[in-house]
């Protein structure tokens, strides 16, 4: 490709002028909307060269930014595609769809690289994490994540194999695709299929173990989703779980906005919701449940591997008063679990501070006991990581 070092240069640009105090694909969508003269192909070249620059971590900063989208093109990629020209015949020759193999040369070639060093934050992971593995997968881009819906399971098959789309069936219900395909004119979203990384699918082994049993006098099992963003939980929790009187709240009315579309298309039109700042010290809540669920707001440290920008511009600090916020919460919705219900704390999180840490919070702040408590490893399934832990009011 006789662009390749144009488009370095370009990458370099944006890299450069990009400090990581919004998404970088809003700042990228920004760039590129004022700079008219870069057609699709230019952008996707030019995104590819940055995003991958930004999945080296910290380990690039003991790099040129030139030096280090070579680095970046080499590991990320099984195959140089389009861009031979930008590499010698010794590159070329050690190029293998062996990840360890390309990292090997490059620790040959570049001894101050050390692919532990893309996430920098070693000493705050919690203790079940594979530093060396976790850090490695983020050179990979995650897959696409669906979960079929209770009753499509055929229908979606058939959809996806008629459409000739790759995928791979992991469980009967969970499907991994290629990042960025593109299923909205093939089946109903959220109808059909929910969007969801298969990490977070697996909540749901712990959502399967609430006793159904044990249920109000109506016969009707009651959920709170008191962080409920646009209801992906909820949803779930509505297919594994059954009839259940769902209850949604969330401190932005935009997002609530946006799950009711959802919950529209999901065919979920019973449901109580409101409005609710819950690390508030005078919040008090207006009804108990048998469920409370709680996908705390998070560093989303588990998650990086989608936004990889976030292992070079985030700061340390922030995962203390991400704990001090989660604090806050629960404080408040400890109170709302009926005896004998249940608390599920999740986060997609693979700091200790934000899980373990705060299951024992939980434990010392209130009656709640203990069922099982998990870290949700997805670096080696191209997934999300993370933490869930269920508790229970035992009478």
């Amino acid at each position: 490709m006789r662009y390749a070092p144009r488009y370095v240069s370009y990458a370099v640009e944006i890299i450069s002028k990009y400090e990581g105090d919004q998404p970088f694909a809003l700042f990228l969508k920004s760039y590129f909307a004022a700079n008219k003269k870069f057609g699709s192909k230019d952008r996707k070249y030019i995104a590819q060269l940055c995003y991958n620059y930004y999945r080296l971590g910290a380990a690039a900063k003991l790099l040129q930014h030139e030096e280090a989208i070579k680095i970046s093109l080499f590991l990320c990629n099984d195959a140089v595609g389009e861009w031979t020209e930008l590499f010698g015949a010794d590159w070329l020759l050690k190029w293998t769809n062996q990840l360890g193999d390309r990292i090997h040369f490059i620790q040959e070639i570049f001894p101050a690289f050390n692919a532990v060093n893309i996430f920098p934050f070693h000493h705050q992971l919690s203790k079940s994490v594979d530093q060396q593995r976790f850090a490695i997968a983020h050179l990979i881009q995650p897959d696409l994540f669906i979960r079929i819906r209770p009753g499509k399971e055929k229908k979606v098959i058939d959809a996806l194999t008629n459409a000739a789309i790759l995928f791979q069936q992991i469980t009967d219900t969970a499907i991994a695709l290629p990042n960025g395909t593109k299923l909205e004119n093939i089946l109903n979203i959220d109808e059909d299929i929910v969007v969801q990384d298969y990490s977070s699918q697996r909540v749901g082994e712990l959502l399967k173990t609430v006793d159904r049993r044990r249920l109000t006098v109506e016969g009707i099992l009651t959920l709170w989703d008191c962080c409920a963003a646009s209801g992906g939980k909820s949803i779930l929790s509505k297919d594994i779980l059954g009839a259940i009187d769902v209850t949604v709240s969330d401190i932005r009315a935009s997002i609530l906005h946006n799950l009711e579309q959802r919950f529209k298309r999901a065919g979920i039109t019973h449901y109580n919701k409101f409005i609710a700042d819950l690390s508030s010290t005078v919040y008090s809540a207006p009804s108990t449940y048998d469920l409370v669920l709680c996908d705390a707001p998070c560093t989303g440290s588990g998650t990086w591997g989608r936004t990889p920008e976030q292992l070079c511009f985030f700061e340390e600090k922030q995962i203390y008063s991400f704990q001090q916020l989660q604090q806050k919460i629960v404080r408040n919705i400890i109170p709302t679990v009926k005896n004998g219900g249940w608390l599920l704390y999740i986060t997609c999180s693979v700091f200790e501070a934000e899980n373990e840490a705060m299951v024992a919070f939980i434990q010392s702040n209130s009656n709640l006991s203990l069922i099982e408590q998990q870290l949700i490893k997805g670096y080696a399934e191209k997934a999300d990581t993370m933490f869930v832990a269920l508790f229970q009011l035992l009478a």
